[in-house]
């Protein structure tokens, strides 16, 4: 599973030795992960040249190499990537944990910061959003998926009785989301009312929410 550790700011935090999808994925994960990137396609920036933070970018950095041809710079954060997605031209990668490395990325750096299905796998998820947003420029976006507690029990049942899923990411899982959850948390974070938008898709087992950076 993981480890116990301790950030450079104190924070305790279970680290994690194996990045998703580094053992392969099944078909229940390949929809939800396609049914993401819809969802993200639609709130990128119309403008060309993004400079994009993916962080928990999985094993094989599937969102950031499906997005390429829209980026300028593409930057990936998690334990472990592949060697294959390494050599992909215009990406670049920090191994290890997220709240290691996100305090040393550069202030007003990225257009886009993507948390996707990674905030509930955190044991202080606040101190990461805020770090989201002082990463962002002005104008820019940060797109969060997580799943909420409505789907909590389908996605425990894929896990632990069907197999259909990861039963080690389900272990992980350290908090399940709805609005009124994730919504104070952006709040606490820096993110204006006004600049949130929250939406349940996938049936309403996961909530996607876009906050904005308005400086």
């Amino acid at each position: 599973m993981g480890e116990t550790d301790v950030t450079s700011s104190g924070v305790v935090s279970s680290r994690r030795r194996e990045a998703f999808g580094q053992h392969g994925t099944s078909w229940v994960d390949r929809g939800g992960i396609w049914l993401s990137s819809r969802a993200i396609r639609r709130c990128l920036p119309s403008r060309p040249g993004l400079r994009l933070l993916d962080l928990g970018c999985g094993y094989h950095a599937a969102l950031l190499r499906t997005l390429l041809p829209q980026l300028a710079a593409g930057i990936g954060i998690d334990v472990k990537v592949s060697e294959e997605a390494r050599r992909v031209p215009g990406l670049s990668f920090l191994e290890g944990g997220i709240e290691e490395h996100l305090p040393a990325i550069p202030s007003g750096r990225f257009d886009v910061v993507t948390l996707i299905s990674v905030l509930e796998h955190l044991d202080t998820p606040l101190p990461v959003l805020e770090h989201c947003r002082r990463a962002l420029s002005g104008g820019g976006v940060l797109l969060v998926n997580v799943p909420t507690w409505r789907g909590k029990g389908l996605l425990e049942l894929s896990a632990f009785r069907l197999g259909t899923s990861p039963a080690v990411e389900m272990n992980d899982h350290k908090m399940y989301y709805d609005k009124r959850d994730l919504w104070p948390l952006l709040v606490k974070a820096g993110f204006r009312p006004s600049d949130i938008r929250l939406r349940y898709h996938k049936l309403g087992l996961n909530l996607f929410a876009v906050a904005t950076h308005t400086p």
